[in-house]
């Protein structure tokens, strides 16, 4: 079921990824002349960047080395630049079938429209350039969001409790030690009680993980209780029990399905992904299940990377969840997707007497871009309600 799955997906995608380029590739090849020299340069060229994202990632899978490396981060870059050229060229092809209909253009643009194509195109072309440039600088500025929460519980220890929250690292080709650094270096300022990174802290395939030992930098985080994770979905694309593995032997303690009580004061749970039934058959347990035996006396803190069912949570006296995965689009016009399939695709909502709280993620997937979104670490903390 899950190869069958994956071909549909993989499937579907290259149909629509297939699409899209030919669109824009039909757009350029329209703008050169014929018999020009530069017409199967264009071609090649164009088929090179096309290529390369998919490329780079089934050479990384026989050898990690510069050319795949090169090759993905290239492809990446292109999946951004391939967005905002579809939207511009989009939104350029409807106001010229609107004008078919209602002529709105004045005639002097019609009699120069050989020149005004070209300064069209360059419109597009540098608006794409520019909004992914931007994009590119924005995702590798990390900003510290600061969130306050006040429970009614008593036992909530003096002085409160201090949390770091990152989610969605996705450390790999793209996300590298440098980022990391930054990123271990933001969290360790906090000084926090407890650290949690909420699933998809490896992106797809470990080996680029383990090849620039990105492992040792995830050691040089620093909390009074240590730090604490879940699995994400991409945890599973990648292989999950290695990623876990080696999250582990690097002093990450992975929360499956279990929960743990940190210095007698406060609860963290920690649920495994609900992709876990797609890629191993097998269901995770029911929230009822895994909190079952806790004193509800004290805090009770849950990680679950997909924030789905967020009833489910409030139904079972969760004080606090934590969640990720959404990226909140990660790029215009995307968010408003994510906005429509999570009931919160972004921030924070008290639901009964449990808070929510949905990350945008510290590190990107695919490109890495940004763009209406932001990285964060969350700083969260709780206190006593006087």
């Amino acid at each position: 079921m899950r190869t069958v799955n994956f071909l549909i997906f993989f499937s579907l995608f290259l149909l629509v990824y297939g699409l899209i380029n030919y669109y824009i590739f039909f757009r350029g090849w329209q703008l050169i002349p014929r018999g020009s020299a530069i017409r199967p340069w264009y071609a090649i060229v164009f088929l090179l960047v096309a290529s390369s994202y998919i490329g780079g990632r089934l050479l990384e899978r026989y050898s990690i080395c510069t050319l795949s490396t090169a090759a993905i981060f290239a492809g990446s870059l292109w999946l951004a630049l391939m967005t905002y050229l579809f939207i511009g060229l989009v939104v350029v092809d409807f106001l010229r079938l609107m004008n078919q209909a209602i002529p709105l253009v004045p005639s002097f643009v019609i009699e120069k429209r050989g020149i005004i194509k070209y300064i069209i195109a360059a419109i597009v072309l540098i608006g794409a350039l520019l909004t992914v440039t931007a994009g590119y600088v924005n995702a590798a500025i990390l900003r510290v969001r600061t969130l306050d929460i006040t429970l009614s519980k008593t036992t909530i220890p003096h002085g409160g409790v201090r949390i770091a929250l990152a989610t969605d690292i996705h450390l790999g080709v793209i996300i590298g030690n440098s980022r990391l650094e930054r990123l271990v270096n933001k969290i360790n300022d906090i000084k926090p009680d407890v650290i949690l990174l909420a699933g998809d802290i490896v992106d797809e395939d470990l080996a680029p993980v383990i090849e620039q030992n990105l492992g040792e930098t995830l050691r040089g985080l620093r909390a009074k209780y240590g730090v604490y994770a879940v699995t994400g979905n991409h945890e599973y694309i990648g292989g999950v029990e290695d990623a876990v593995h080696y999250l582990e032997k690097h002093g990450i303690i992975v929360l499956r399905d279990n929960a743990v009580l940190i210095d007698g004061k406060f609860y963290v749970v920690g649920r495994d992904d609900r992709s876990k039934a797609g890629f191993t058959g097998e269901k995770r347990k029911p929230l009822n299940d895994i909190i079952s035996g806790l004193d509800k006396r004290l805090p009770i803190i849950l990680m679950d990377h997909q924030p789905f069912q967020l009833d489910e949570a409030v139904a079972n006296g969760i004080d606090l969840q934590l969640s990720g995965h959404t990226h909140h689009g990660q790029m215009w016009p995307f968010n408003h997707i994510t906005s429509a399939v999570y009931e919160i695709s972004h921030g924070y909502v008290q639901k009964g007497d449990t808070h929510v709280y949905v990350s945008s993620g510290s590190g990107t997937w695919g490109p890495p871009v940004r763009v209406g979104t932001r990285p964060e670490i969350v700083q969260i903390r709780i206190n006593h309600r006087k």
